[in-house]
């Protein structure tokens, strides 16, 4: 088993713990050379194993192993391979229905490229931009497509009514990036729409982005 499998179990079962990844909701997913390994239809990660990951090349054909195909892949897999295809670099992807995520899913973005105003330094520094992709069913390709064809610079989404996905050059800063979008999403839902909160302002979100080279705006 590859070590980044094995590291992705691990998340997995962490972000379960969590409570970001309720039943089976939520899917993960990590590229090893020229494929990519999802963890299958059905699947929990509070108990996903090696056996349970699906296989399938960047292009989605499922990978044979010995005498037959590996598991079915989540339905999610075309919105994890338009993610890996944003982005050469990218070693791990993370789709979760997490409640705040999905909660702040459901309400207006903040600015078109990204969801959420900038009231502390934390979503600027970890994770950037963080647009809403508009809405398709779950595992309809026309939202991977959105994703795969957005001109804009992200490393995470939100996906309308439906929850987030993030992706990594390994998997601890995938992780990283989902939990930092759900901390955003819990603290918009907190404020509300108040309209005297504090946002940071220009030259200290300047001065975020220089330091810490996530792209905003």
């Amino acid at each position: 088993m590859s070590d980044l499998v094995e590291e992705l179990l691990a998340a997995g079962r962490g972000l379960a713990a969590s409570g970001m990844s309720p039943g089976t909701s939520g899917n993960v997913s990590v590229r090893v050379g020229d494929e990519v390994h999802l963890s299958a239809s059905g699947t929990s990660l509070a108990t996903l194993t090696a056996e349970q990951m699906a296989r399938t090349t960047l292009d989605g054909t499922p990978v044979t192993e010995g005498d037959g195909p590996t598991p079915r892949p989540t339905k999610e897999w075309p919105l994890h391979l338009a993610m890996y295809a944003r982005d050469p670099e990218y070693r791990c992807v993370v789709h979760l229905h997490s409640p705040s995520a999905v909660a702040a899913s459901c309400l207006a973005p903040w600015r078109e490229h990204t969801a959420f105003a900038p009231v502390t330094p934390y979503v600027v520094m970890r994770v950037g931009n963080v647009p809403l992709v508009r809405y398709a069913a779950p595992g309809d390709p026309a939202q991977a497509e959105r994703v795969r064809g957005s001109a804009l610079r992200f490393h995470g989404a939100l996906l309308q009514n439906h929850g987030s996905i993030a992706a990594g050059r390994t998997v601890a800063e995938a992780v990283d990036r989902a939990v930092e979008i759900e901390e955003a999403a819990r603290v918009r839902l907190l404020l509300g729409d108040r309209l005297d909160a504090r946002l940071l302002t220009d030259d200290e979100v300047r001065e975020l982005v220089e330091a810490y080279g996530q792209p905003w705006g």
